[in-house]
């Protein structure tokens, strides 16, 4: 299903109660500068599906994508550092949390970390409580064209450690990691 060719339909932008379109979803979290907006839109071939921006934030209601009549990808507003008034962060977080704790179409979370960066709480935090939330998920490491090889596999081997399983390198404009990403969407949505 990675070849979707613009096949994919914006479904909307949710503040709060979402429709359920019946289909397994794939949500996508990550902070608010890890590049969520450029992953999107590679893995739907498309320069537009998902506005990327300078500024961090942007994504502030929980936007849903149909891909293929096949599978939901929810793009997840970002955490950490956004550019936006706290009060509209504060509704954020119960927002996530009731979407990734109730939704019984989930099936996975793709988790956004910059590989350049070091593990920080909020991540280790997400991870966790999808851990003891029994939610499956799956690290993606963006920005991986920032590194050198030798970089990239010493930070590759620290998110692992810090997370459990493999993380998938990836790089948006190098198109790279992009079939393993939609191996593990597959591979959650049969």
């Amino acid at each position: 299903m990675k070849d979707v060719g613009g096949q994919f339909e914006f479904i909307g932008s949710f503040p709060d109660a979402l429709p359920d379109l019946g289909l397994p979803e794939i949500a996508f979290a990550g902070r608010s500068n890890v590049g969520k907006s450029s992953a999107l839109n590679c893995l739907l071939d498309s320069k537009r599906i998902a506005r990327v921006s300078s500024t961090p934030g942007r994504t502030q209601a929980i936007n849903l994508f149909k891909v293929r009549d096949r599978v939901v990808f929810a793009d997840l507003p970002g955490y950490g550092f956004a550019k936006v008034p706290g009060r509209i962060q504060e509704r954020w977080k119960p927002m996530v949390e009731g979407y990734l704790g109730g939704r019984e179409a989930l099936k996975l979370v793709v988790v956004l970390v910059d590989v350049r960066r070091e593990p920080v709480d909020m991540d280790l935090a997400l991870a966790e409580g999808l851990n003891d939330a029994g939610i499956p998920f799956q690290i993606v490491a963006t920005k991986s064209d920032k590194l050198k090889r030798r970089a990239l596999d010493q930070q590759l081997a620290l998110l692992a450690r810090a997370y459990g399983g493999r993380p998938i390198a990836f790089s948006s404009p190098e198109r790279r990691g992009r079939d393993e990403v939609w191996a593990a969407i597959e591979a959650a949505i049969r």
